[in-house]
């Protein structure tokens, strides 16, 4: 087997009816992934471009927002193809291609979203060494760690996982996700849980992390004026109803994962592409209408473009 892995192709069968609804399926998820782009691509624009925005939280919030794009541009164009061509493959090195990015990726959501929620504890609890604490060094730190811890964590996954022996080429989804497990021969422990520790440091340390400093922000704008309180609404409830979000739709991975032989095959694909339709989605549209500034910007935008 492992003198023949660059030849080695694995079937994607998550596909419900394909034969008859292709070209529906396509047109849809076109439009998605067209949506997603743009949508998210137009805040990342915004914030760019006026100085304004260039404070830190509107700096993480463009930077998930192209954590968005990214995780969408490794599942999208593959499922595009897939839609139009009459076999469901992938080879196996572009599985865990694939694979390393969706979950380096969404741990990557994670470690910015905790990022972002520090970036508010330091604005509303200790506003005045903000400047001084939320520095450009601090921010390019934060955004480096997001991106290479994950990326590091998964990538060592990866390689652990790709000297197992598969005893199937069948793999039950769309797309290169925990459903890669079932096409083991064996399960290895040592994937187990080096698989268990690297979720528990990126998520339940992000998640754990996050509650403690909004937990802080609860306590002190309670004890603070109304002002304080309307800003901490404000700036807290978009990251919030993000990782509320976000965190439910990873419960779905997961549940795939476990589940996934007393799933039926359209429970499957449902719950799927809610993981890559619905949040990449929801990101721009929360922060677009929850973001006064954001939201000031992208009227004055657009009314501009009707003018056009």
């Amino acid at each position: 087997m492992d003198g023949e892995v660059n030849e080695t192709y694995i079937t994607l069968k998550g596909h419900v009816e394909l034969d008859r609804f292709r070209y529906l399926y396509f047109a849809v998820m076109l439009a998605a992934y067209a949506c997603i782009v743009v949508c998210n691509l137009t805040i990342v624009y915004v914030i760019w471009t006026h100085e304004n925005l260039h404070e830190p939280m509107y700096v993480f919030i463009a930077a998930l927002l192209l954590n968005s794009v990214v995780f969408s541009t490794n599942i999208y164009p593959k499922l595009l193809s897939d839609f139009l061509s009459e076999k469901q493959i992938i080879s196996y090195s572009a599985c865990y291609l694939q694979f390393f990015l969706f979950y380096s990726l969404s741990g990557s959501e994670f470690s910015l979203l905790a990022a972002m929620a520090y970036d508010r504890y330091v604005s509303i609890c200790k506003p005045l060494q903000y400047p001084t604490i939320m520095g450009r060094n601090t921010v390019s730190i934060f955004l480096s760690l997001a991106w290479l811890v994950p990326a590091s964590v998964t990538g060592v996954q990866v390689i652990l996982s790709s000297n197992i022996k598969l005893c199937r080429l069948n793999l039950d989804g769309v797309l290169c996700n925990n459903s890669i497990y079932h096409m083991y021969c064996v399960s290895s422990k040592v994937h187990i849980v080096f698989g268990a520790l690297s979720v528990a440091f990126i998520v339940f340390f992000s998640l754990l992390f996050i509650v403690f400093t909004y937990s802080r922000i609860l306590i002190i704008s309670y004890r603070s004026s109304k002002e304080v309180r309307k800003k901490a609404a404000q700036t807290c409830s978009p990251h919030l109803l993000v990782l509320i979000s976000f965190s439910c739709l990873c419960a779905f991975d997961v549940i795939i994962a476990r589940l996934g032989s007393n799933l039926t095959k359209l429970i499957r694909l449902i719950m799927t592409l809610q993981v890559i339709l619905y949040h990449p989605l929801f990101n721009p549209i929360i922060y677009g209408l929850k973001m006064k500034e954001i939201s000031k910007h992208l009227r004055r935008l657009f009314s501009q473009a009707k003018v056009l």
